[in-house]
């Protein structure tokens, strides 16, 4: 492992500072806006949803990652997604990077904006200016700040979601830290709901590009919650050049440490989104092994974690193969049933309960103990090639119908 865990999130990296206020967006006796800022530029890449409805902030941030622009900060709020707005939607973006503009004086077109919430409601522009202002004043590079900035963000997520690791290149000691929010309305095709990294690496746009692009096709689009892409899912990433590295601008052995790196965080983060899945209970993984091809696995995977009668069978604990077998069968992949072994297994054993083509013999209670553990995993073996996917969701439970029945109120 090139790699390792430190205290901390998107003020890990030197430059970067955050802070959190509560602007009164929609939520009352919390923070609901987060400020992320580095007084260096940083070259930006970033990921969006692929839902045709998109939101006024993802259309303003994509512009921003597509210009070749540097990014100084990215502001955020939480309770109102800014998305169905209209030009009046597009207007609170550039008001509000102007905002940020005038605290601290840097230009407009540097400043990503991002929301969350209820979609449809036109977010009250006074309050983010307000906010913006709050903000700039109370900029810290603490731990504390980006953690708070980590809680500010959230909706009907349960808790924070940040993270932080060091690695080396050359000489040079790298961090890389981030946080993201996302429990409901989660079924990314790009990445997450919303996520924003920071780095201290000096990297050529194109391979930070790159770098994402790829790492997100196996963490943030193999997790989902609900079935649901949303309007609003961003993630940017931030490199600010600080670690004084020489620049990674090939992909050499650097790129590849950086890369192991990216990836363990954006694994994290996703793991983490999934297990604080709306009304959930468990973390609900299905790891496939031995597929034909990457593609295969993949599809697989999700298929298994997407199906609505597997994650009622995890809640539950019900060792019924079938539920996970049939989500295979519709999934799109191509195989053969009697090549498939299929295992429950947790913190408390594992045990095979679908033999090539056929029901083995498997103790119930034992199943029972393996499935109410927090963690679940469905372990596949297609037996057909060497190829592996892994996908992350969560139980489904009556909690989540009354977290979404009356989501407005």
């Amino acid at each position: 492992m090139s790699y390792e865990h430190i205290a901390g999130g998107v003020t890990a990296a030197k430059g970067f500072s955050a802070a959190s206020t509560a602007a009164g967006i929609k939520y009352v006796g919390r923070e609901d806006m987060a400020m992320v800022y580095s007084k260096e530029p940083c070259i930006c890449a970033g990921t969006f949803t692929t839902n045709i409805v998109k939101a006024a902030c993802v259309l303003w941030d994509k512009d921003i990652v597509h210009s070749g622009n540097p990014m100084h900060a990215v502001v955020i709020n939480s309770g109102i997604a800014n998305a169905c707005t209209g030009n009046e939607g597009f207007d609170a973006c550039i008001k509000t990077a102007e905002a940020v503009e005038e605290a601290l004086g840097i230009p407009y077109s540097t400043v990503a904006v991002a929301s969350t919430g209820v979609i449809g409601m036109q977010l009250p522009v006074d309050k983010l200016v307000n906010g913006v202002g709050a903000m700039s004043d109370k900029l810290s590079d603490t731990i504390e700040a980006g953690t708070d900035a980590s809680k500010a963000i959230m909706t009907t997520d349960t808790v924070n979601k940040e993270i932080a690791v060091t690695f080396t290149v050359g000489n040079k000691v790298v961090t890389l830290g981030g946080m993201s929010k996302g429990s409901g309305m989660i079924h990314p095709n790009m990445c997450t709901m919303l996520g924003f990294l920071t780095t201290d690496l000096k990297i050529s746009k194109a391979l930070l590009q790159k770098a994402l692009s790829e790492v997100v096709q196996d963490t943030f689009n193999m997790i989902t919650v609900d079935g649901d892409t949303s309007t609003n899912d961003t993630l940017l990433i931030m490199a600010n050049g600080l670690a004084d590295n020489v620049c990674i601008d090939s992909e050499n052995a650097d790129y590849q440490t950086f890369k192991e790196a990216l990836f363990a965080v954006c694994e994290h983060l996703s793991r983490k989104m999934a297990a604080d899945g709306e009304g959930a209970s468990k973390l609900f993984t299905a790891e496939v092994i031995n597929a034909k091809n990457k593609t295969a696995a993949r599809v697989l995977a999700r298929a298994v974690v997407s199906s609505n009668l597997s994650k009622a069978a995890i809640y539950g604990c019900d060792a019924n193969f079938g539920r996970f077998l049939c989500a295979m069968g519709y999934s799109g992949a191509v195989f053969d049933q009697e090549d498939v072994e299929l295992f429950f297994v947790s913190e408390y054993g594992k045990l095979k309960v679908f033999d090539k083509g056929t029901l083995p013999e498997f103790d119930e209670e034992f199943a029972t103990k393996i499935m109410s553990s927090k963690e679940v995993t469905v372990l596949i073996n297609m037996n057909e090639g060497d190829a592996s996917a892994t996908a992350w969701g969560c139980d489904l439970t009556e909690k989540y119908v009354e977290i979404n029945a009356d989501y407005r109120s």
